[in-house]
């Protein structure tokens, strides 16, 4: 579906949650009948059903209730793998012409354009538009921030590397509700746009904390695009971009003005399995039904279907470690197949509804996936202080680990700090969370395959999935 058809789709329809924590219903828009959709978005209640629907399509399969997450990312990080199951196999081979890979990101294309759409509605609407006063600048912020956060993830998927290829064609940045498709431009124009989007979001959220709690949308705010989840994700990008600078900038401010606070090692089990996690999570969302495909697909062995652990992915918990990881118990669990233990990634199994008793949940834990932790602002902040405050990058590699249950790294001897710790620390920290393999992106690494029999290279072709034929085909 190319771009024109999608926005076409958008009028039609508009995903619309009625609270946050609640309401999964959709409100049906007709093309004659856009009076509708404008009077929708007149009113401050009707601004907030909308931004709930652009959260609630987010949790799709073709996005990160599936394939942005624990699926088509982590098999092509070679974490994941599917034995006999020929989709897999083509995908985890980065065979980008096969058709049931194309179909995948098609889908997802599809929809995270159709899904810009929608927060573009919001975003043009006259209340939000000239927003200068609560509780308008908080929808602007927070609609500026989904269109940012959906472009960048699209940029990392099906455009080059920007600190390997400066140059490179980007993708179509969207900032219309139209049936006019904006043309692809260049991959460091979409930078640009991605870095204003977030400013001016940062901007517009600044003083969100006097206003917590007042009002539903303001309650639960780990499930919005808050101030923090945008200074976390600034970071993300700027990493992304290689400003190292700025990139430590926003992962420090988080870090000391966020509120959140990296969990000791006896809260690490089941912290996040199907919930957000309480003192770590910035940014998530809300999805009740997270267990019902993290299940079949996780958590039960299912012949062709369910995903595997690469084979040597504990080696990377136990080899050359001092101290308990305590993120093997609450990560993996064990099976029986058939006489032979068999590990299962069991990070995002909620627990209440693995034992069918989900009424014994605590009221204070909100279902849901996790997008932003904090640990992953205490790994930038290491990464971009490795080669100008050494110590300093020590501290906060060593903040995590040990809040892992793992010994603290002394980093004055022979032995030094490396990228390679941080990025093996950041692997198994995030493992399953989908950014592993923009992470091998960013740095241009080469990735050794699930059973380590092959290594895929960079110039192979590995990291840049096609533009969807059918979008540039119609563009002709």
């Amino acid at each position: 579906m190319n771009y024109k058809k999608i926005l076409a789709k958008t009028f039609m329809v508009i995903g619309l949650a009625c609270a946050a924590t609640s309401c999964d219903s959709y409100l049906d828009i007709t093309p004659d009948g856009q009076v509708k959709r404008d009077e929708l978005l007149e009113t401050n209640e009707g601004v907030e059903d909308a931004i709930y629907g652009v959260y609630a399509k987010l949790r799709s399969t073709s996005l990160y209730g599936q394939e942005m997450y624990f699926s088509a990312l982590e098999i092509m990080s070679q974490t994941l793998w599917c034995y006999g199951n020929q989709s897999v196999t083509a995908l985890g081979q980065y065979n980008y012409g096969n058709t049931s890979v194309k179909n995948v990101f098609a889908s997802l294309w599809t929809d995270m354009y159709n899904n810009i759409s929608n927060v573009n509605s919001v975003i043009n609407a006259p209340l939000v538009e000239n927003a200068t006063t609560y509780p308008a600048t908080i929808y602007r912020g927070e609609a500026l921030a989904l269109r940012a956060f959906m472009h960048f993830d699209l940029m990392r998927l099906f455009a080059d590397q920007i600190t390997v290829k400066p140059n490179a064609d980007g993708i179509p940045y969207a900032t219309q509700f139209s049936l006019v498709a904006p043309d692809f431009e260049s991959l460091a124009e979409n930078y640009n746009h991605v870095i204003a989007d977030l400013t001016e979001a940062e901007r517009l959220l600044e003083g969100e904390d006097q206003y917590k709690n007042s009002t539903a949308f303001m309650t639960d705010r780990q499930i919005h695009l808050n101030l923090h989840a945008v200074r976390a994700l600034l970071a993300r990008v700027y990493l992304t971009m290689g400003n190292k600078q700025k990139a430590l900038e926003y992962a420090q401010k988080v870090i000391r003005e966020s509120g959140r606070q990296l969990k000791t090692k006896t809260e690490v089990i089941n912290d996040v399995a199907g919930v957000l996690s309480k003192k770590e999570c910035l940014f998530g969302i809300y999805y009740s039904g997270f267990y019902s495909l993290v299940s079949p697909k996780l958590q039960q062995t299912v012949s062709y279907s369910s995903l595997d652990l690469r084979n040597d992915f504990m080696e990377m918990y136990e080899k050359g470690v001092s101290g308990l990881d305590y993120r093997t118990n609450a990560y993996f669990t064990s099976v029986d197949l058939g006489g032979t233990a068999k590990y299962r990634l069991c990070k995002f199994t909620d627990i209440y509804d693995l034992q069918n008793n989900s009424s014994a949940r605590p009221a204070d834990l909100v279902q849901g996936i996790n997008l932003i932790r904090l640990p992953e602002m205490y790994y930038i902040a290491a990464e971009c202080l490795l080669d100008t405050d050494y110590q300093k990058a020590v501290d906060y590699y060593n903040d995590v680990i040990t809040n892992r249950g793992l010994d603290p790294f002394d980093g004055t001897g022979a032995e030094r700090l490396t990228i390679d710790m941080i990025n093996t620390e950041r692997y198994k920290e995030m493992i399953g969370e989908g950014q592993t393999f923009f992470n091998m992106k960013r740095q241009n690494l080469s990735i050794s395959s699930y059973d380590n029999s092959v290594i895929y290279k960079p110039e192979d072709g590995i990291y840049t999935v096609p533009v969807p034929d059918s979008e540039k085909e119609n563009r002709n």
